[in-house]
């Protein structure tokens, strides 16, 4: 519904609940979605230079602003302005996106030409912005504005159901990404999700682990695996190597060898990375500049150390 619409949206969700994935989807599915698609992340620009990267400047305007350069309303003109973490503008930065909101014009830093623009507006926030509207810190005429159409991303822990929907995406786009034949999670390990909603990191991978050695050890497994956590299992299969030779980059592809010998070497002795470096014939400390290197889950390795 807010898609084929040309209202402002005003998008709210703790951090990590896909707001962004939502305003480009809005797009994608507007009359605009042949257009630009313009993100700015408010909170990661500094105050001198917020107005310089949403208007763009004159050559002159400032030290080191050696020639004009467009801002993002202006590159985004037709198409849509994605304004990520908007309660981090400050009040002056708040009142020039008000005009652009009511009349679609603005001027560079350091110049006098009125711009006029066509542009959607979708803003998100992982704040409270009526609260922040007693503390006199957003304003109230702002708030209305955006907030044409809202829309509010609940955390994951509310959308249990989309759990396996997200697992089995990520899980495909890893092995696809790294050569390896596809690998599915178990039911028991699903499982899992339903009893640890905000639990750490560690006890998901204990979890994890136990929930996997059990549907081993019943005899649902085929092959047997090796004593390792979904980690290390998942990727110490005979088969691990399959489509390596095919790759390109030979830097890619022995990249990924060494990541795959590493952790099978790791399954093969427990986690333990002092008596991998022993068996593999390396110095430890060189074995954890390997691992970092490649990506491998430390967190998850140094406990078993």
């Amino acid at each position: 519904m807010a898609a084929p619409s040309e209202s402002r949206v005003l998008i709210t969700g703790e951090n990590g609940t896909g707001k962004e994935l939502v305003a480009r989807q809005i797009h994608l599915q507007s009359a605009r979605h042949d257009k630009p698609f313009i993100e700015v992340n408010c909170a990661a620009l500094p105050e001198e230079l917020i107005e310089s990267e949403l208007f763009g400047h004159e050559k002159g305007a400032f030290t080191g602003a050696t020639g004009k350069r467009r801002g993002k309303f202006d590159l985004a003109d037709g198409g849509t302005i994605f304004l990520d973490e908007i309660a981090d503008m400050s009040l002056r930065t708040q009142a020039k996106i008000l005009r652009i909101l009511q009349e679609q014009k603005f001027e560079r830093v350091g110049g006098t030409e009125t711009i006029t623009v066509d542009v959607r507006v979708i803003a998100a926030t992982n704040k409270d912005l009526v609260g922040l509207i007693r503390e006199n810190r957003f304003r109230e005429d702002l708030y209305f504005r955006l907030n044409v159409i809202p829309l509010e991303m609940p955390p994951l822990r509310e959308r249990k159901a989309d759990i396996p929907l997200l697992t089995a995406h990520f899980v495909d786009e890893y092995c696809r990404g790294t050569g390896l034949t596809p690998k599915t999670i178990t039911r028991d390990a699903m499982k899992v999700h339903d009893r640890l909603s905000v639990a750490g990191q560690r006890a998901r991978t204990q979890e994890y682990r136990r929930a996997h050695r059990d549907h081993d050890a019943a005899g649902h497994g085929g092959a047997r695996r090796r004593p390792a956590d979904a980690q290390y299992g998942a990727l110490t299969d005979d088969d691990a190597l399959d489509g390596l030779i095919d790759r390109t980059s030979w830097r890619e592809a022995k990249a990924n060898f060494e990541r795959i010998y590493l952790m099978r070497k790791l399954s093969e002795n427990g986690g333990n990375v002092s008596r991998t470096a022993e068996a593999i014939g390396v110095e430890r400390t060189h074995l954890h500049r390997r691992i970092k290197a490649l990506g491998i889950e430390t967190d998850q390795i140094n406990q078993r150390e």
